[in-house]
């Protein structure tokens, strides 16, 4: 194989204690003190010719002993594996104290500084790319955000808004982008119908957030903003542009296809600072990868591509979203190969290596 240096734009290491105790029930509590409890639910489905269930426990009880794992230096080693040894992960906090299942056991402050202290680490730091995160009705004036940035180095910005707040949040566009867009920083934020979601927020709430369209205020306010709409619009969306039959008319992800949206939106050429990537969505390989294949124009070289697959192509990045993946049956390394072997080498090399060094500001 050539030498790719493999950035993976979209990782997690936060742990339980980054986790308010009641998420996403309270009831689960004894679950995730004794994860053994879901393995002997597991057993029991199985005997009882249960196998489908008993997989999805299988793979909750994986998911489950990755929170469980006692500093996130211990869940980029269980990353680091599936990579090889020059690869780069930009790695992605969660502030979880504001959005309505009370406050976890270590603040956003602990978990920044959890994060450069890994990033300083001599045997694995140079893996490492941090983002910091905000929430700002935690972090109205983005105090503890710029204290990441500015003081610990970090490189770039994670949003969720379907916790509960607007991409155009009056707090970050005063307080946050104007400060980005001056230092050249990247922006990556979720833009999926599934995931966390706030304790009282609606469905039909948390989805005006997290729409594509959201962002357009954000992009027009501040052009030069590389934003990144994590998933390429999720695998709801996926799944509904795939088998298009099987959905109802009257579904959201059927007349608004976010997928098809954040093409669009990225073959325009109306938002120059607009990117995509590829994270947990792929995971269901065999379902989505060759239609991704196809919009990325396959294994033409660059100059034998239409000039909306190109564009396409140089705003997508590779990412997996690590550690939410362990929910699923294929490993990390598993994906990145048959990634790898679908787009062909000069695609993978461009999503992997060529365009995570663009976004992420290094040239």
């Amino acid at each position: 194989m050539s030498d790719i240096r493999i950035t993976n734009c979209h990782t997690h290491l936060f742990h339980s204690k980054h986790v308010p105790v009641n998420y996403p029930y309270w009831a689960l509590r004894p679950f995730k003190k004794m994860p053994l409890l879901i393995k002997g639910l597991e057993r029991g489905m199985a005997l009882i010719g249960q196998q489908p269930v008993a997989e999805k426990l299988s793979r909750l009880y994986r998911f489950q002993q990755e929170t469980q794992e006692g500093s996130q230096r211990a869940i980029l080693d269980n990353l680091r594996q599936h990579y090889p040894l020059n690869t780069r992960f930009v790695v992605l906090p969660m502030e979880l104290s504001a959005f309505g299942y009370g406050k976890p056991e270590l603040s956003m402050r602990d978990q920044h500084d959890e994060l450069a202290a890994l990033r300083r680490d001599p045997d694995v730091g140079a893996s490492v790319i941090p983002f910091a995160t905000i929430d700002p009705r935690a972090d109205p004036r983005a105090t503890e955000l710029w204290r990441a940035i500015d003081d610990l180095g970090f490189k770039g910005v994670k949003i969720y808004p379907r916790l509960g707040f607007a991409p155009d949040d009056p707090r970050l566009m005063a307080h946050v982008y104007p400060k980005m867009e001056e230092l050249g920083l990247p922006l990556m934020t979720h833009c999926s119908r599934g995931g966390v979601q706030g304790r009282t927020l609606s469905d039909h709430w948390a989805d005006r957030y997290t729409d594509p369209e959201a962002y357009i205020p954000v992009m027009k306010a501040f052009p030069k903003l590389r934003i990144c709409l994590a998933h390429f619009g999720g695998q709801k969306d996926w799944a509904a542009y795939v088998n298009p039959d099987r959905a109802t008319p009257f579904a959201d992800e059927y007349r608004d296809n976010w997928q098809i949206k954040i093409r669009k939106m990225i073959c325009s050429g109306k938002y120059p600072g607009l990117w995509t990537d590829i994270s947990y969505t792929l995971f269901h390989f065999e379902d989505y990868v060759p239609f991704l294949r196809l919009f990325l124009g396959g294994e033409a070289p660059d100059q034998d591509v239409d000039e909306e697959t190109k564009l396409l192509r140089s705003r997508v990045l590779f990412g997996s979203d690590f550690y939410m993946t362990r929910q699923e049956e294929l490993s990390e390394r598993a994906v990145c190969f048959r990634l790898r072997n679908a787009l062909g080498e000069d695609v993978f090399r461009q999503i992997a290596e060529e365009n995570p060094v663009q976004w992420l500001g290094e040239v």
